[in-house]
C-alpha cells in the first residue's frame, strides 16, 4: 500500500483527490490537511510514501514545505498556476497536475509512483522526460539520446543533434531513465544501450557526429554490461 497524504487549502480540491484515492486499491489515505504547517507535523510523526501537494497556499507554500523536509516522500504537485511547473520539476517531483485534475491524469501520475524504481518498461505515450536548461523546461525523447555525461552538479545530455546542459545530478536523472533503454557504464557516463556499436577492452564505442566516440567502462559496471551483451540484449 502507498500511504498518501493530501494537502490543499481548498476543501473541494481535497474532496476530489480523496475520492480519486478511494478508487485506487494501492493507495491508502493517511490524512488530509488544509495547510502545509499541519502537513509537516504529520510527516514528522507518520510514515508517508506519497505527498499530493498544492503549491500555492497561505503561510507556507507546497514548494517551501518540500524544501524544508530533510527526507521527502514522493511528491505530486497540484496547482491552478502553470508558471510553478519549472520550480516543481526542480524538486524532482513525480508529476505536476494542473487543476482541475481529471481522474485519468491523476491515475497516470499515480502509476509513475507505483512503478517506483522499476524502470523495466516505458509506456508508448511516456517516451520522454523534461529537464531544466537555459531557464526553460526542455522535452527530450529517450531515443534521441546517445549518452549522458556527469560533471559535478551538471549533466551533459548528448543527443544525435546537439546537446543539453542541465543543472542536475546524475543520480536524480538516472532515476528518470528506463533500464531497458539506458545503462550506467561509468561513474560519469550513462549510455543508450541501442547506440552501442562495439565494446573494446574497458571502453565502448558510439557514433557521434559521424565519428567514433569512446566511452570508458567503470570496473564496477563492466560485469552488468557483459551480462547484457551475453543475453543478446544489445
Amino acid at each position: 500500500m502507498i500511504k498518501t497524504l493530501i494537502v490543499d487549502d481548498e476543501p473541494l480540491a481535497l474532496d476530489i483527490i480523496e475520492s480519486y484515492i478511494e478508487k485506487i486499491p494501492d493507495l491508502e489515505l493517511v490524512a488530509r490537511c488544509d495547510n502545509a504547517i499541519d502537513a509537516n507535523e504529520i510527516l514528522q510523526k507518520e510514515h508517508v510514501d506519497l505527498l499530493i501537494l498544492d503549491i500555492q497556499m497561505p503561510q507556507m507554500t507546497g514548494i517551501e514545505l518540500v524544501k524544508s523536509l530533510r527526507t521527502a516522500p514522493k511528491v505530486i504537485f497540484t496547482t491552478a498556476y502553470s508558471e510553478y511547473a519549472v520550480e516543481g520539476f526542480e524538486l524532482d517531483a513525480v508529476d505536476y497536475l494542473l487543476k482541475p485534475v481529471a481522474f485519468d491524469r491523476f491515475m497516470k501520475a499515480v502509476n509513475k509512483v507505483k512503478d517506483g524504481n522499476d524502470k523495466s518498461h516505458v509506456a508508448a505515450d511516456d517516451d520522454y522526460f523534461f529537464v531544466k536548461a537555459d531557464k526553460k523546461l526542455i522535452k527530450i525523447h529517450f531515443n534521441e539520446i546517445l549518452y549522458i555525461e556527469g560533471l559535478k552538479d551538471y549533466v551533459i545530455i548528448k543527443k544525435e543533434a546537439g546537446r543539453v546542459v542541465a543543472l542536475q545530478t546524475m543520480k536524480s536523472l538516472e532515476a528518470k531513465l528506463p533500464s531497458n533503454i539506458f545503462m550506467r557504464v561509468h561513474r560519469s557516463y550513462i549510455v543508450n544501450i541501442a547506440k552501442i556499436k562495439a565494446v573494446v577492452g574497458n571502453s565502448l564505442e558510439l557514433i557521434e557526429n559521424g565519428k567514433t566516440k569512446d566511452i570508458p567502462i567503470g570496473k564496477n559496471y563492466k560485469d552488468d554490461l557483459i551480462a547484457i551483451i551475453e543475453s543478446n540484449k544489445l
